[in-house]
């Protein structure tokens, strides 16, 4: 029996477009591509079909897609979506929460998070002990700002705790009629 390790995503970093290097849209002299077949019009579905056929070949589709929805790239036929096939991204993309990218992020990469992912990054790195001075230098903020962003997060926690209801035993059902002197508490 063979085992097979997946690997999790690697993301890109901020400002990195080394990944296009390896894109099958890319011409070159032993591939010819013409850029135009991935901005065609509505109605020239065979200019579609060849872009879609081409990113499906395509070893860093989901990079490109990733880098499109991130840019607010909103023409083209990109990660092999079209503009209205990635419309419906772009208005997910803010709540988008990918862990894998919270976990590059505490690793120290630089990658590109959503609001919902940066304040996973925040707690995740609360969780872990992970200094303010660090997560300053993780999310690229001020010292000030991760100090507040953890004094918020402990107050949010502290609160969530107080607002649990306690656990109260409630006394045994009992009828007027047969109460013993068990059933009432002692006065200190």
């Amino acid at each position: 029996m063979t085992t097979r390790t997946i690997s999790p995503d690697r993301h890109r970093s901020l400002g990195d477009q080394t990944w296009q290097a390896d894109a099958v849209c890319q011409s070159t002299e032993y591939n010819p591509v013409d850029p135009e077949t991935f901005f065609p019009e509505p109605d020239e579905t065979d200019k579609i079909a060849a872009a879609k056929s081409l990113c499906g070949q395509c070893p860093v589709r989901r990079t490109c897609l990733d880098a499109a929805l991130e840019g607010g790239d909103t023409d083209g036929i990109r990660g092999g979506l079209t503009e209205e096939e990635r419309g419906s991204l772009h208005e997910k993309l803010a709540h988008r929460l990918d862990y894998s990218r919270v976990n590059d992020t505490i690793g120290g990469r630089d990658v590109h998070l959503t609001k919902a992912e940066r304040r996973a990054v925040v707690h995740a790195a609360y969780r872990h002990g992970v200094t303010e001075q660090r997560l300053a230098w993780l999310l690229k903020i001020t010292e000030e700002h991760a100090q507040k962003l953890y004094r918020e997060l402990r107050r949010a926690l502290r609160n969530r705790d107080l607002d649990q209801p306690s656990e109260t035993a409630l006394p045994p059902e009992t009828d007027d009629e047969h109460l013993g002197r068990d059933d009432f508490g002692t006065a200190a």
